[in-house]
């Protein structure tokens, strides 16, 4: 295996024009705001990411615990599945999920100062996240059979209250 210095790094990297081109070593040394937003998107990018492999096949069927030293915020808000209601009999492939929220607003940005009655509300069909929602209308794909709809209101970190706001029903598609 070759040595290269670091100079003969660079005009690699460049193609052999004589453009300057700051090596790893400075760039990581002297963090950027750029830098950082960048970073922000990545983790954002990751944590969107984690949500749409709940969609693709892999079960998730609660939300990931926050981090042990954090407390977490009572709500006395009260959430209700208007429809489909239990035991209902739809039809096509497109549910349309109607909530009702009591005590408590949706909002639509995400926090970590955390108010016992503002957050999100998160969808789980047969325990896959299917959508993180800002309101109370939301229509969800669905297949052929019997299934378990589950709504949650997390607080405005995505994280659940304690005790958790979470209701469920069954319904079946044809």
């Amino acid at each position: 295996m070759r040595t290269m210095t670091r100079a003969q790094w660079t005009r690699r990297r460049d193609g052999g024009h004589g453009e300057r081109v700051a090596s790893a070593a400075s760039a990581a040394s002297a963090p950027t705001v750029e830098r950082r937003q960048r970073r922000a998107l990545g983790v954002w990018l990751l944590v969107l990411a984690s949500g749409l492999i709940g969609c693709s096949g892999s079960t998730q069927t609660t939300a990931p615990a926050p981090p042990a030293a954090q407390t977490r915020p009572r709500s006395t808000a009260s959430l209700t599945i208007l429809s489909p209601a239990p035991g209902a009999t739809v039809t096509g492939p497109v549910l349309h999920v109607r909530l009702q929220l009591t005590g408590a607003e949706i909002v639509p940005q995400t926090s970590t100062h955390l108010s016992p009655d503002k957050g999100h509300v998160h969808l789980l069909l047969d325990g896959r996240v299917v959508s993180m929602a800002y309101g109370i209308a939301q229509d969800v794909p669905v297949t052929a059979g019997t299934h378990l709809l589950q709504a949650e209101f997390v607080a405005t970190d995505h994280f659940p209250f304690n005790p958790r706001v979470v209701t469920t029903v069954t319904f079946t598609d044809q």
